[in-house]
């Protein structure tokens, strides 16, 4: 059939015999990279097999059916947590099993290896690279250690200190707007809403010095940031189009495509005016105009930020790093901003306490303003705050994968190319089971202990390949789903692991931004606690994690402004 096929070409049966060859080499290199794939695979399964995993309701699909992005997804996973209780194996899909670490001494082998045996694992994370590019969230390997290096400086005290007016000035445009809506009483408001236009308001003017005036008219930038986050997670949901060609060629990568260009022209105009007026005004002049105006914004931080061999920053290295400052900063402060007030409008003893400690902070002082040197003058405020972190932290899940087999405490491994999540939900709420409370079960059935406060007992037959809810029963809880602000009281420290806390990650690749986060945090909170009480809606949120804990619906509070004389 060769020669036939090769005839026309002029080529006989000695031209032939190296086109046998070069099909038959192919053809078992392939075979060969599949027969390897197979073994790895193989090999690896079995090596899985020291760790518990939950019953698979469908072969195909493993457990990516119980893995919901819902409030009865995340119960579920708390059941398996409080369950399993240190780690066990979950399959998404017929090939590809992830672990999922619970508690901190097993977190810890992770969290605490370098960024080069414990990198971000790319599967989710990989469909944020269009955007934004090699960041430091996203990047690896030396690339990632030297632009740590640089933007380390970028987060030094001296540069926040001046951002903190900047956040007094994007709450009160945004408390201003809550005083319109509660001319007339109290105004029903979404959190997420209000608070993520402030989070961006305040970022575009400490990254880039600009001022969209977002929170209250429509900003292009702005609703492109929006945009690409919401598709984001759409996209995250379709398996099928996680490949880039496909995904491109709909409605949606389309729009994703646009504004991704919206955000890296606006941010290319930004970094090209700074740079041109650095070459023109020289650094030194530069710094010195910069540091009378008390201007220097995180892109000027970059520009003039240099490694130890002398050399820059790229503009594409610098746009990477604004454009993951913006995606990293407003999202997941509007998170745990939210939560805070929630909890706090749950809890009025509390909320009355940090008002308290806000007035005398600022007792005859005007104007009502938080200053740098007030920030560690609020211990309950931060209490409060790190104890919202803990019950709903803004990023609920970690994803690292592995470079290298990594040693567990109980001597079992994680093999070499695993993938893992941290659940930071749970890191701090492991609660031990009560085995007199275990239901009697039928043949091949296994049991999964529910949460608080009302314990429901979920079962799983092996037989019908269901689950089903035996019975609900109360018990006392050690406490740890109550909102308590007090296991963060610095004067009565707690026995704890430090990896039980990690709103911000832990190790090498822990939040840079942690402390910006932090002082943008109490400086909304404080000033909105003294000039409103904030009041829980007649419904109970449920819970959506996406790339941060949402509500579904919205997070919705009822606001009512303090009079002048309560103030």
């Amino acid at each position: 059939m060769l020669q036939l096929s090769l005839s026309w070409l002029g080529l006989g049966s000695t031209a032939a015999f190296p086109w046998h060859l070069l099909l038959l080499g192919g053809a078992s290199w392939i075979l060969a990279r599949i027969l390897a794939c197979i073994y790895v695979f193989y090999d690896n399964c079995c090596r899985l097999r020291c760790f518990p995993q939950p019953p698979k309701p469908n072969w195909f699909w493993g457990h990516l059916g119980m893995m919901r992005s819902n409030e009865e997804g995340m119960q579920f996973a708390a059941h398996l947590g409080h369950y399993f209780r240190d780690i066990h194996l979950c399959w998404f899909g017929p090939v590809y099993p992830v672990l999922r670490l619970i508690h901190p001494k097993f977190i810890a082998p992770l969290l605490q290896a370098s960024a080069a045996v414990a990198p971000k694992e790319m599967t989710f994370y990989g469909l944020l690279k269009p955007w934004l590019g090699d960041g430091l969230l996203l990047s690896s390997g030396d690339k990632w250690s030297r632009h740590r290096r640089l933007l380390t400086p970028a987060f030094h005290f001296d540069i926040l200190k001046p951002y903190v007016k900047v956040f007094n000035k994007s709450v009160n445009i945004m408390h201003a707007k809550w005083k319109h809506l509660t001319a007339k009483g109290s105004a029903r408001l979404d959190m997420f809403e209000h608070i993520s236009l402030m989070t961006l308001d305040s970022l575009q003017k400490c990254i880039f010095s600009f001022d969209s005036n977002c929170q209250e008219s429509p900003s292009e930038y702005i609703a492109a940031i929006l945009e690409l986050s919401s598709l984001i997670m759409k996209r995250q949901r379709q398996l099928f189009l996680r490949m880039d060609f496909l995904y491109y060629l709909t409605a949606d990568g389309r729009r994703f495509r646009k504004a991704c260009d919206l955000v890296h022209d606006f941010t290319d105009a930004v970094i090209r005016e700074r740079r041109r007026t650095l070459h023109s005004q020289g650094v030194d002049e530069f710094v010195k105009t910069k540091a009378k105006s008390k201007t220097l914004d995180f892109i000027d931080v970059l520009l003039l930020a240099k490694d130890e061999h002398g050399e820059e920053l790229s503009d594409e290295d610098i746009r990477a790093e604004a454009d993951t400052f913006m995606f990293g900063g407003h999202d997941t402060t509007a998170s745990g901003l939210s939560w805070t007030l929630y909890n706090l409008a749950r809890h009025p003893e509390y909320q009355e306490r940090c008002r308290q400690e806000v007035r005398e902070l600022l007792r005859d002082r005007d104007p009502e303003e938080i200053e740098w040197d007030d920030l560690a003058q609020l211990p309950f405020l931060t209490m409060c705050i790190k104890e919202s972190l803990r019950l709903h932290p803004p990023v609920t899940m970690i994803y690292r994968c592995c470079t290298k087999d990594v040693v567990l405490p109980d001597g079992r491994v994680i093999p070499k190319a695993f993938s893992g999540f941290i659940t930071t939900l749970l890191s701090g709420q492991i609660l031990r089971c009560d085995p007199a409370l275990s239901p009697t079960l039928g043949p091949g059935e296994e049991a999964y202990l529910g949460n608080h406060p009302a314990f429901s007992m979920f079962v799983f037959s092996a037989a019908s390949r269901m689950w089903r809810e035996t019975r609900t029963f109360s018990i006392v809880l050690p406490g740890l789903q109550v909102y308590d602000p007090f296991r963060f009281d610095q004067e009565t420290p707690q026995k704890r692991s430090p990896l039980a806390f990690i709103p911000f990650s832990a190790g090498p690749r822990n939040c840079i931004g942690q402390t910006f986060a932090m002082s943008e945090m109490k400086v909304a909170l404080a000033l909105t606690l003294l000039r409103f009480r904030v009041l829980p809606d007649d419904k109970e949120p449920r819970r959506q994690p996406e790339l941060i804990l949402r509500a579904e619906g919205g997070l919705w509070l009822r606001v009512e402004p303090l009079s002048t004389g309560t103030q």
